[in-house]
């Protein structure tokens, strides 16, 4: 310690009646990206929840649903799923309706989508259903799947699929929160610094 820090100290030490010039430092909160802890324990509790209300027909365990909420909400695909999960698309596919995520893709059916909703409700067979509309007997029950998770998922007033966007987007938004702050900092940091940076 040189001579000014010593005198410093001292007139430190003289006005405060402290013995020591440094402070405890406090425990520093958590960060805005530890929000996504947790994540996958919530995800669980909704598919167990889904579980107790629905028949699954798929044997997944609820880790393997929770890779495959957080892989659909990556837009992946099913093939790239079905890749990452060592599973067949069938699988996912089913996994799928099982947990109420419908793709917009889900709905571009072969033929009239509402006619055919229409003709369930009369509770016709998948033979005579493939006949009307002209399409093979796996079509129809795809199909059928699809407009069965719909109904289930719109007389649970889209819950679970809320539940999931929610779980999801929390995570999503403390990553941009925490770039959109890093990016904030660094501007304030370089505001009126001059790059001049030549090659």
């Amino acid at each position: 310690m040189d001579e000014k820090t010593e005198e410093l100290r001292d007139i430190f030490i003289d006005v405060t009646d402290e013995d020591t010039v440094t402070e405890s430092q406090e425990e520093t909160p958590g960060s805005l990206t530890g929000q996504d802890e947790g994540k996958r324990d919530r995800l669980e509790s909704v598919i167990a929840s889904m579980r107790d209300r629905y028949e699954f027909d798929v044997d997944l365990s609820d880790e393997a649903l929770v890779d495959l909420v957080e892989l659909f909400y990556d837009e992946e695909s099913d093939a790239e799923i079905a890749r990452q999960l060592d599973i067949s698309r069938k699988a996912v596919f089913r996994a799928r309706m099982n947990l109420h995520l419908v793709r917009d893709r889900d709905r571009d059916a072969p033929f009239d989508l509402a006619e055919f909703r229409e003709r369930l409700t009369e509770d016709a067979s998948t033979a005579d259903l493939a006949d009307a509309f002209d399409v093979s007997e796996s079509t129809v029950r795809r199909y059928r799947r699809v407009v069965r998770t719909e109904n289930r998922s719109r007389q649970a007033n889209d819950r679970y699929r809320d539940e999931f966007d929610t779980i999801l987007a929390d995570g999503g938004l403390a990553t941009n929160m925490t770039e959109d702050i890093q990016e904030d900092g660094l501007d304030d940091a370089t505001e009126g610094m001059e790059t001049d940076v030549s090659f």
